[in-house]
């Protein structure tokens, strides 16, 4: 009881503005008492408005009254101390930038301990017992602290928002179920909440399940650099034999093995590590994720939850690692096979069978190549921005829509002469370069567009037939038309059947060599694959055939 009293007693004599027990205290007209320094600051920061006012009260004084000591409350002060007076809170008891304050407290505030969601106001441990003390108050939910309780009401009807409109996403009050979401699907938060965190589980649930998959995959990657790499030291190793006893005719030779065989490990390593990396870094994403669902999971506000729940529960593309499947093969002791047969026949080797080493090195190849797309979201993800190149456009076509669109033209139109441009015919190129993996697509209009890929140095400046896109081996066109398509490469022409679309799809895998076409609409349709050997850096091509009018047009499509 003493110890409660001397509570009582240290409340009553602390300054509302530093929350310490009250040094030189001094009493204003309305009665409150202060710190004479705590005031004198407060009243300072007022002097510019000439009112002065209580910080408690907040009655008004036109004049700056003057402060005397108390002299009977600041030996209150010192007796409470001798006799047990407590402590001020320690600092850390004090809101910090990353802390919820005490809305209650005055002056320098306390952390709060907990929030209500009823009264809608974050308490301290002081403020915050009458919830603990009084009937009515005991009934109120508390939760964690909150900084963001006032997103909890209405701005409509100044409401707390209990409620979820499932037609339109969102919190609303119960006045809005009856007002504006009248007629909607609407619930309790609680309920939309449980629902949510169902969901929220099997998103954690999947998360850890693909967490387990990319472990697995790193794991099996791991296996595949120690024994890509012990491979290859073996190799050198039974290589740098071979070529000792043939060291005075193949000294040349041996050098070119030994720097071909680790140029092939630096890029099969280089690859893998390439693609562990990726997986790794997906996996900490990954469970970041899973901690934010798991934070989020503990929420205990309903309209905090339901609010973060569409951006925290999004979950990015895997990386399509296929369950890195591995291409079976002997890595690199075909080498030693091919250096083994140097040895024994060398002058059959030096002049005809040199190109069996160089066959064995680029085979080497760990990974199996990554299979096409099923679906138009599979094909985006390797969507690429490509812009048309003003340098290369015929006279006639007119590029807008930032470079993607080419427009026949009646008149020709104003360019610079430059040797890049095509002359004889209606055709244009990319600005950009195209290897790797990449996907566009082009929507077309008018009697006829090729779309194509080209070499960069096929020729352009004339009117004969081998200049055109599809004519020439330095190019594959699909022609379409309003109720065909044809594909052509070196003046081949190839039937092609297939819905018909105004939108064309092209996927290109460089380094596999494959093109393909698709015709776009609600679902995407294979026209024609193409599986070849490309040997340049390809470039985006259209041409608007011959028997277009003006006003035919072809666009590389902003996909992304």
């Amino acid at each position: 009881m003493a110890q409660k009293g001397a509570q009582l007693d240290q409340e009553s004599i602390s300054c509302s503005i530093c929350l310490d027990p009250l040094k030189d205290p001094v009493t204003v007209p309305c009665g409150h008492s202060y710190c004479m320094t705590c005031i004198k600051t407060h009243w300072d920061e007022e002097d510019e408005k000439n009112i002065y006012s209580c910080p408690q009260c907040r009655q008004i004084f036109t004049s700056r009254p003057v402060l005397v000591k108390n002299i009977m409350l600041a030996a209150l002060v010192e007796h409470l101390k001798k006799t047990g007076l407590q402590a001020a809170p320690a600092d850390h008891c004090y809101d910090g930038p990353e802390d919820v304050a005490c809305d209650v407290c005055t002056g320098r505030k306390l952390k709060a301990l907990k929030s209500c969601l009823v009264c809608l106001v974050s308490y301290c441990e002081k403020h915050l017992q009458p919830h603990y003390d009084v009937a009515q108050l005991k009934r109120h939910k508390l939760v964690e602290p909150c900084k963001k309780l006032q997103d909890n009401i209405c701005s409509r009807h100044d409401e707390v928002m209990k409620m979820f409109c499932r037609t339109d996403q969102q919190s609303i009050c119960y006045l809005c179920s009856v007002d504006e979401h009248k007629g909607h699907d609407t619930v309790s938060a609680a309920a939309e909440r449980t629902e949510r965190q169902r969901e929220l589980e099997g998103s954690r649930q999947k998360i850890q399940q693909r967490i387990q998959d990319r472990e697995k995959d790193v794991k099996v990657l791991q296996q595949q650099l120690e024994t890509i790499n012990g491979s290859a030291d073996k190799v050198v190793k039974d290589s740098e034999k071979i070529f000792t006893e043939l060291i005075r005719l193949l000294e040349k030779r041996r050098s070119d093995v030994k720097q071909q065989i680790r140029s092939q490990q630096e890029t099969e390593v280089s690859r893998v590590k390439e693609l562990q990396e990726k997986l790794e870094q997906e996996i900490t994403v990954l469970k970041r994720k899973d901690a934010d669902l798991k934070q989020l999971s503990h929420t205990q506000d309903h309209t905090q939850f339901l609010q973060n729940y569409p951006s925290v529960s999004a979950l990015s593309e895997p990386t399509d690692s296929s369950s890195i499947n591995i291409r079976p093969l002997r890595y690199f002791e075909d080498v030693t096979a091919a250096v083994s047969e140097l040895r024994d026949k060398l002058q059959d080797i030096l002049r005809e069978k040199w190109t069996n080493i160089s066959l064995a090195l680029t085979e080497v190849d760990v990974l199996l190549p990554q299979p096409e797309p099923k679906t138009r979201a599979g094909f985006l993800q390797y969507s690429q921005e490509i812009t048309l190149d003003p340098n290369t456009a015929n006279t006639y076509l007119l590029l807008s829509e930032r470079n993607r669109k080419a427009t026949l033209m009646r008149q020709q139109q104003f360019y610079f002469s430059y040797t890049d441009r095509f002359t004889g015919w209606y055709q244009v190129l990319s600005r950009e370069s195209l290897t790797g993996r990449c996907y566009w697509e082009v929507e077309w209009s008018g009697t006829g567009v090729a779309v194509a890929v080209t070499y960069k140095n096929i020729s352009r400046a004339g009117r004969l037939n081998g200049f055109i896109f599809g004519f020439n081996d330095k190019s594959w066109a699909l022609n379409c038309g309003q109720n065909s398509y044809e594909f052509r490469y070196n003046n081949i022409r190839t039937p092609v059947s297939g819905p018909q679309s105004s939108r064309v799809g092209v996927y290109l895998d460089h380094r596999a060599g494959i093109l393909s076409f698709y015709s776009v609409s609600k679902t995407m349709t294979l026209l024609h694959r193409v599986q070849t050997t490309f040997t340049q850096p390809l470039y985006a091509g259209l041409w608007l055939t011959s028997s277009c009018k003006a006003g035919s047009s072809a666009e590389i499509c902003k996909v992304k």
